[in-house]
C-alpha cells in the first residue's frame, strides 16, 4: 500500500490520539517543491501566515466600535455597550475605537502593524457554528458543501502530489502546523483523490515540550495502551517530521516575554520558536474558544469587564507578545497574522446581557508588512432595526483570502480563482511586496468619491430602483441583500470598463423593511441602505 493510500484511509483515525507525543499525523508530501510546481506557479517565498481562529462567533461591534454610530448602538444594546469614554483611541482615527481590553492591539495599530477589515462575511449567512465554520475553512459558498479546505488547496498548488516522496531537500519540513488542536478541515487537500490533509497537529503545548525534551506520558499497560505504544513506535520509526520540528525548537534558547495563564500566548510562543528555528512551514494555525457570548457577556457592574473583555484581553495580550517576540528574534518581516471567527453577533443585544448569532464582523490582519489602517467604513446602525436585523457585509471573507494569496504568497490570479473556486476581488493588505499592486492611501481616496446611488429611497412595490455606479474598470459586483444576510439578487458580476453604469431592479415580492445594496469594484466597496414601504 502506498503512503498516500495509507494516509487517506487512516489519517483521520490516527488524528484522534497522540501517535508521537502530542502529534497527530495528518499529512506529508512529494517531489522537489520548486521543481514540481505547476506551470506558471509563483516561486515559493519565505513568507509565513499565522491564522488565529476565534471559536464561537466574536461580537465585532464591541471589538471595533463605530463611534459615529454610538447613539444608535446605545438604543439597541444598552446592556452590553462599552461606555464611550472607555473606548481606546487609534492614531488618526476619529470615528472608530477599540474595546478597552485591547491595549496591546492599540499599541500595534499606532505603530503601523495592524489592519482592520470592516464587516467581513459571506452571502446567505448561516448561523450554525458548525456549518459557518466549515464555510470559512473550506472557502465554499453557503449552499455548497466542499470537502477540501482553502489552505489545503493552496498548499496542494504549491506542493503537488503530496504526500508521495515527501519530505524533500527543497521542502524538508511540514507544509502547515496546527497548534493546540487536531488538524483543521481547512488543511484538507483537494478532491477527487484521497483528499490528504496537508498539515500536522501538535495537540497541546505540553505535548510539544514533551517531544522537544524527549519525554511523553505513559501509554498504559492495558490493551489500548499497548496498541498506542505500538502506534507511537511505528510513528517514531518513521521520523517523518518530528525530528525536524524538535531540531528547530532546540535551536531557539531564548525568546521574548509572554503573559502567563494565556492559552493563546502559549500556542503563539511555539509558533515563534519554530519559525525562528528555521522551519520552512508556510502556515501555522492556533485557536481561542469561548466567543459564543449569549449570556453574561459583560459584568453587570462594569461593562468593560466580563467574559468578552477577558477573551479580547487574552487575544490582544497574546498577539502583542507574539509580535514583540518576532521582533526580538529578528523575524517579524516574514510573518503575517490573521484572525477570523465563524460569524459576528446581532446588532441588538438580548435580555441576558449577551448577544446572539449574527452576520458580518471585522477581521484583524497584523504584522510589519500590513498596510496600516481600516479598510471599509463603519457599519450603519439604523435606529429602527429589529432583533432580526444584521450588519451589512462589506467584504466577502474570500476577498481577504485572495488578497493574502496574491499579495503575501504571490500566487498568480488564475491559480487563486481555482483555489477559491471563482474570482474574488482583492483588497490592499500588504505593503512593500513585489506582488502587492495597490496602496491603502489610494484606496482611501477612492472612498471619498461618490460611487453608489440607489433611488428612489424609500421605495414601494410600484417603483423601479435605479442603481448608479461609477466603475474605474475591473471586476464590478452589485448585489441586493436583506438584513438577515440573505442574497436576494445579483445585478452585476463581471469585468467592466471605466464609466458610469445604471442598473435597474424591479421588486414586487419582498416585504416592507430594510435592504442593502452592496457594490464592490476591486478594492473599493460601498453599501447603501434601502427602505421598502407599502
Amino acid at each position: 500500500m502506498q503512503r498516500r493510500e495509507f494516509l487517506s484511509r487512516t489519517g483521520k483515525t490516527i488524528a484522534l490520539g497522540s501517535v508521537i507525543p502530542g502529534f497527530s499525523f495528518s499529512a506529508i508530501q512529494e517531489k522537489s517543491a520548486l521543481g514540481s510546481l505547476l506551470a506558471g506557479s509563483a516561486e515559493i517565498n519565505d513568507h509565513v501566515l499565522v491564522i488565529i481562529q476565534l471559536n464561537g462567533g466574536n461580537d465585532g461591534l464591541n471589538t471595533l466600535i463605530p463611534l459615529d454610530q454610538y447613539t444608535n448602538l446605545a438604543l439597541h444594546r444598552a446592556n452590553v455597550l462599552i461606555p464611550e469614554n472607555k473606548v481606546l483611541k487609534l492614531n488618526k482615527v476619529d470615528k472608530t475605537g477599540l474595546h478597552p481590553s485591547m491595549s496591546g492591539i492599540q499599541t500595534m495599530y499606532n505603530e503601523g502593524k495592524v489592519n482592520f477589515i470592516q464587516s467581513v462575511g459571506y452571502p446567505d449567512q448561516n448561523y450554525s457554528h458548525f456549518r459557518s465554520t466549515d464555510i470559512w475553512l473550506t472557502g465554499s459558498d453557503a449552499k455548497v458543501v466542499e470537502n477540501s479546505g482553502w489552505m489545503g488547496r493552496y498548499l496542494n498548488h504549491q506542493f503537488p502530489n503530496y504526500p508521495d516522496a515527501y519530505p524533500t531537500a527543497d521542502m524538508p519540513d511540514p507544509l502547515a502546523i496546527q497548534i493546540g488542536a487536531l488538524v483543521s478541515p481547512g488543511f484538507q487537500g483537494p478532491t477527487p483523490g484521497p483528499g490528504i490533509p496537508m498539515a500536522i497537529s501538535v495537540t497541546s503545548d505540553k505535548d510539544f515540550y514533551d517531544l522537544v525534551n524527549g519525554s511523553h506520558s505513559s501509554a498504559g499497560s492495558n490493551a489500548i495502551g499497548k496498541e498506542l505504544a505500538y502506534v507511537r513506535e511505528v510513528a517514531g520509526q518513521a521520523k517523518i517530521y518530528n525530528t525536524a520540528i524538535k531540531n528547530a525548537a532546540l535551536k531557539v534558547t531564548t525568546q521574548g516575554t509572554y503573559p502567563s495563564n494565556n492559552k493563546l500566548a502559549d500556542q503563539l510562543k511555539i509558533v515563534a520558536k519554530l519559525i525562528k528555528g528555521g522551519l520552512k512551514t508556510k502556515i501555522y494555525m492556533v485557536s481561542l474558544g469561548g466567543f459564543d457570548t449569549h449570556s453574561d457577556q459583560v459584568d453587570n457592574a462594569d461593562y468593560t469587564k466580563g467574559s468578552h473583555a477577558n477573551l479580547l484581553a487574552t487575544l490582544s495580550d497574546a498577539i502583542s507578545a507574539f509580535q514583540n517576540d518576532l521582533k526580538y528574534l529578528s523575524i517579524e518581516d516574514k510573518v503575517l497574522g490573521m484572525t477570523f471567527s465563524e460569524f459576528g453577533r446581532r446588532i441588538k443585544s438580548n435580555g441576558s446581557n449577551g448577544t446572539d448569532h449574527g452576520s458580518a464582523l471585522p477581521m484583524l490582519v497584523f504584522g510589519t508588512q500590513v498596510q496600516n489602517g481600516i479598510i471599509g467604513v463603519n457599519p450603519t446602525i439604523n435606529p429602527s432595526f429589529t432583533v432580526e436585523d444584521n450588519l451589512a457585509m462589506q467584504y466577502d471573507f474570500r476577498s481577504v483570502y485572495a488578497s493574502i494569496l496574491r499579495q503575501w504568497f504571490c500566487i498568480e490570479e488564475s491559480a487563486i480563482s481555482t483555489i477559491l473556486f471563482k474570482n474574488h476581488q482583492t483588497i490592499p493588505l500588504i505593503k512593500n511586496a513585489a506582488c502587492a499592486t495597490s496602496s491603502i492611501s489610494d484606496y482611501q481616496k477612492e472612498l471619498e468619491e461618490k460611487r453608489l446611488q440607489c433611488y428612489p429611497n424609500p421605495y414601494s412595490s410600484s417603483d423601479t430602483i435605479k442603481i448608479d455606479i461609477n466603475s474605474k474598470g475591473g471586476h464590478s459586483l452589485v448585489e441586493i441583500y436583506n438584513t438577515e444576510g440573505r442574497l436576494i439578487k445579483t445585478l452585476m458580476d463581471e469585468k467592466s470598463a471605466p464609466g458610469v453604469y445604471q442598473l435597474t431592479w424591479k421588486d414586487e415580492q419582498l416585504p416592507s423593511g430594510f435592504y442593502y445594496c452592496r457594490y464592490q469594484n476591486e478594492g473599493y466597496q460601498s453599501v447603501f441602505t434601502l427602505q421598502k414601504v407599502r
